[in-house]
């Protein structure tokens, strides 16, 4: 649901809903896997998320929203208890919203009023922090599948224990002139839950088990996206706006971007900047993230800044725009990415053609000294190195005062 706004999002706060792969991966199962929703006898309640253990393809997302379909008048209960005590008259609006509790004398899904806080046109529902995660669910596919060797042992069964590791081990027998791949084995797993739906429940069961771990790990995660996209962008915003133009640069967009980078650049390699990247001794591993830093930095620019473009040809991470006529596009890359080399030939030169636009700058972030060294080379390789438009930023942390502006 968009009035959630839950999380960080690239472009946006509506996401792409349920659709049918997830309607038809749950009727299908709801006479195998779910036949004993609610009266479980192995697992000690009922999970969803079992849909997305045997379904491929059906992951986080559906599950985060169905969940919030399904706990949607709690969450409405909850944003209208703290709009009344905190949120003012003004900013707050009755609104009527449908299938929010399900009548079951009627067998139907019914309306119910709630006072929201209303902004822009639309109202907001607030998310309780302890139900917060990140990243993958406690119970995933990924993990499941990780974890296959653990579970049946802890089946009391030995019988049904012996029948498990039999017909796993048939299934890989069929690769035995050589070494199962990685996707092979996880092929094998999954057609062994589902030879025996029994396993996902031990699978669950043993989740429940190590469930205090759960909420330590979204404790910690949650947290950490509260320091970097709270903490850590406000505290590079306030550079940026007392000590450099950033903010108030108005030429073409392409200059502007160019004069923007190097004040970012600037910032980030000689005046502790790059500490935005980092929680402790660890970098930002994934490029989203790297995104959405930039595009929280850019926000308040003159210019539309506008992430993960799709024109046709695939998204590109910004366009940089001031009317049909002046545009430039920016790829945010981490020097760790193992399809950079491709980037730099293939990409931009098409998201360039599609978008009309007549510039394209690639932005590069390294965080050790190893990641310039091969960033270097495959510039090198590509005959690019030293281009106007190809920016590298020294994220590192091993090369600064440590307590510095330097």
């Amino acid at each position: 649901m968009k009035q959630n706004w839950l999380g960080f999002s690239l472009a946006g706060n509506k996401g792409s809903g349920l659709g049918e792969k997830f309607a038809f991966a749950l009727r299908d199962n709801l006479q195998s896997v779910f036949s004993d929703f609610g009266a479980e006898r192995i697992s000690r309640s009922s999970h969803i998320e079992k849909v997305c253990l045997i379904s491929d393809g059906v992951g986080r997302d559906n599950i985060s929203d169905f969940t919030l379909n399904l706990i949607l008048d709690y969450i409405c209960n909850y944003t209208q208890k703290f709009a009344l005590e905190y949120i003012a008259p003004q900013w707050r609006r009755i609104v009527w919203l449908g299938k929010t509790e399900f009548d079951y004398s009627l067998k139907a899904w019914t309306r119910k009023r709630y006072e929201l806080p209303y902004i822009d046109g639309d109202y907001v529902l607030l998310t309780p922090k302890d139900i917060l995660t990140r990243d993958e669910n406690w119970i995933n596919r990924g993990d499941m599948v990780k974890q296959f060797e653990e579970i049946p042992v802890a089946i009391p069964d030995a019988e049904l224990r012996g029948q498990v590791f039999a017909y796993f081990d048939s299934v890989l027998a069929k690769h035995e002139d050589r070494h199962a791949s990685q996707e092979e084995r996880a092929e094998a797993v999954i057609k062994t839950y589902m030879n025996f739906p029994e396993l996902l429940d031990w699978y669950i069961r043993y989740k429940e088990d190590n469930g205090n771990k759960a909420t330590d790990i979204s404790a910690e995660k949650v947290a950490l996206t509260k320091f970097i996209f709270q903490h850590q962008v406000k505290q590079i915003q306030s550079q940026l706006a007392n000590e450099t133009e950033f903010y108030s640069l108005t030429n073409s967009t392409y200059e502007e971007t160019h004069q923007r980078l190097a004040f970012f650049k600037n910032v980030i390699e000689a005046k502790g900047g790059h500490r935005i990247f980092w929680r402790g001794k660890e970098a930002i591993t994934r490029e989203s993230d790297l995104q959405i830093l930039c595009k929280f930095i850019w926000f308040g620019t003159p210019s539309d800044a506008s992430a993960e473009v799709n024109d046709g040809r695939g998204p590109v991470d910004f366009k940089i725009s001031r009317g049909a006529l002046d545009k430039t596009l920016i790829e945010m890359k981490l020097a760790k990415n193992t399809k950079l080399r491709q980037n730099l030939e293939k990409q931009l030169p098409i998201y360039m053609a599609a978008s009309a636009a007549r510039r394209g700058i690639k932005v590069t972030i390294y965080f050790t000294a190893a990641e310039k060294i091969k960033t270097d080379a495959i510039l090198s390789d590509v005959g690019i190195l030293g281009h106007k438009d190809i920016v590298l930023i020294d994220g590192r942390n091993d090369n600064k005062p440590s307590g510095s502006k330097a």
